[in-house]
């Protein structure tokens, strides 16, 4: 059990690295944070779409902590190992205006309140139709400081890692992000029980609940169930990875093309950039370098095989300016 713990109020809403620590860990230690939803405790149970009108944006997405760890040097690695993870029975989903994909096309604030069956694992979407969201809980903010002067939006993802928003690194899960700040000051926050990733996996959840033929072709963000979570992780000083110059992460939680999850282990490597062609460009260089580094392959077979291998996806592509294109491999391959 985590000896170290960080409250709701122990939070911040910038990436910066004059933000004093809030705790001093020693590497290997573990941390539980009780984190608020991204709406930092401004939307709760009984709000209705009216309530979005009074939302005030400069409060969103706040992250618990910073942390430092004890012996992290720019240069270095932290490794975030997912221990547990546990929402609220309870969390929201939003239109809210200005953000978004389509936001131009869904101008009107709109709310959803969603209760969460925890023991089963879902939540219904509609009970009288028959759509039922299977629960896949993660943090959608995991980050460390930048190296550079400034106080820099919680909102954007960065290579230090912040707003990755992908389901896949869940409880299990180890995240690498690299280190730019003494200490590293890692953060964590942005709960969320379920959310596709920027375009494939909602196409694929929702073709397997019946709600979308094979001829459609959504290219959207998957809009999370936001809510709050008790989340504990063990941050990790690594030194032999410094080829992590983006987040980089291992994962059992991949979707098939057919919608299920596979059960194999994988590791992914991101792109962040602000034209999502070249996130997904850098995605597949970082990968390239990762099998150059972990497994011996020289450039030309380490990018052979990531052409025949590697599952290309989008997780981030409505925080701007920044995107964000990963690469999978299976570790098995």
């Amino acid at each position: 059990m985590s000896i170290h713990a960080v409250k709701r109020s122990q939070c911040h809403l910038a990436w910066d690295k004059s933000i004093p620590p809030v705790l001093y860990v020693a590497s290997g230690e573990t941390v539980t944070f009780d984190c608020l939803d991204a709406s930092n405790g401004q939307i709760i149970v009984s709000s209705t779409s009216a309530s979005l009108h009074n939302l005030v944006l400069s409060q969103l997405d706040q992250v618990c902590g910073p942390i430092a760890v004890a012996g992290a040097l720019p240069g270095d690695t932290l490794r975030v190992d997912v221990v547990a993870l546990e929402t609220a029975n309870w969390g929201w989903t939003a239109l809210v205006p200005g953000f978004g994909l389509l936001a131009d096309e869904f101008p009107e604030p709109a709310l959803k309140i969603w209760s969460i069956d925890k023991e089963n694992g879902s939540a219904w979407f509609n009970e009288e139709k028959g759509i039922k969201i299977p629960i896949h809980p993660f943090a959608g903010e995991m980050g460390v400081a930048r190296g550079v002067d400034g106080a820099f939006s919680t909102i954007p993802p960065y290579n230090t890692g912040v707003i990755i928003d992908t389901k896949h690194v869940t409880v299990g899960s180890t995240l690498y992000l690299p280190i730019e700040a003494p200490g590293a000051l890692f953060s964590i926050g942005d709960g969320h029980a379920a959310q596709g990733d920027g375009g494939e996996y909602l196409h694929n959840k929702y073709h397997a609940c019946g709600l979308m033929t094979s001829k459609d072709s959504p290219l959207c963000r998957g809009t999370a169930i936001e809510t709050p979570i008790k989340v504990t992780v063990r941050l990790t000083v690594v030194k032999d990875k410094s080829y992590v110059k983006t987040p980089h992460y291992q994962t059992h939680v991949v979707p098939r093309s057919n919608g299920s999850d596979a059960g194999d282990e994988y590791y992914c490597t991101t792109g962040v950039g602000s034209e999502i062609r070249e996130a997904a460009r850098d995605a597949v260089r970082h990968m390239i370098v990762f099998l150059i580094a972990e497994h011996g392959l020289d450039r030309i077979a380490a990018y052979m095989l990531c052409s025949v291998a590697g599952d290309l996806r989008m997780h981030e592509v409505v925080d701007m300016p920044n995107y964000v294109a990963s690469l999978f491999m299976s570790v098995s391959c």
